[in-house]
């Protein structure tokens, strides 16, 4: 989002603090100015100058539409699944930063496993720029809650790994130019 848009919330919100991961409230009438609008959540700066979070649920108390993905496939089988879930995975930005979680390099695996109720139980390992980031555990929860919406999809397990350490060079090509690093 190239230019920031300021907005008056037309509701109270439930908000994360960045960089700490807390979890809070904002008031209705309250000013924000939305500095990302990438995958289903707003990173926006308060009027006091404080950076948070507000989830992609809460968009009409910005004025906006909850966005919905169109590129999912319909079937349940493994595969599908874990396509799926990748996906999803898409979506999920650290809020500080405009690349999704997966062209950031932050997921090392993800596996889907037929389970004898007939959906998949999902693993992921994923890491964190950072092994003291406050925000790990709400990233940990998105992809955890959009994976686990995901039609064939049983359980979900998302471990996070700090070993290998996360480096740049685990970007993507796209997201290393999207940052001017490449």
């Amino acid at each position: 989002m190239a230019d920031r848009e300021v907005v008056f919330l037309t509701r109270e919100v439930n908000i994360v603090t960045i960089p700490d991961g807390n979890h809070g409230t904002l008031s209705k009438g309250q000013e924000v100015t939305i500095h990302q609008a990438l995958g289903s959540n707003y990173t926006v700066v308060t009027d006091y100058g404080h950076m948070v979070r507000i989830a992609g649920i809460d968009a009409d108390a910005l004025g906006k539409e909850t966005q919905h993905l169109q590129t999912l496939v319909s079937e349940t089988d493994r595969r599908a699944v874990e396509q799926n879930c990748w996906e999803v995975m898409k979506t999920v930005y650290d809020p500080e930063i405009p690349v999704n979680i997966v062209d950031l390099g932050l997921v090392y695996h993800c596996s889907a496993s037929p389970n004898a109720s007939g959906g998949n139980d999902v693993h992921i390992q994923m890491t964190l720029t950072a092994p003291g980031c406050g925000m790990g555990p709400v990233i940990q929860s998105d992809v955890e809650k959009c994976v686990r919406a995901l039609p064939g999809v049983s359980s979900v397990d998302v471990e996070v790994v700090l070993d290998p350490p996360w480096s740049r060079e685990m970007m993507s090509e796209v997201a290393q130019v999207q940052l001017g690093l490449f």
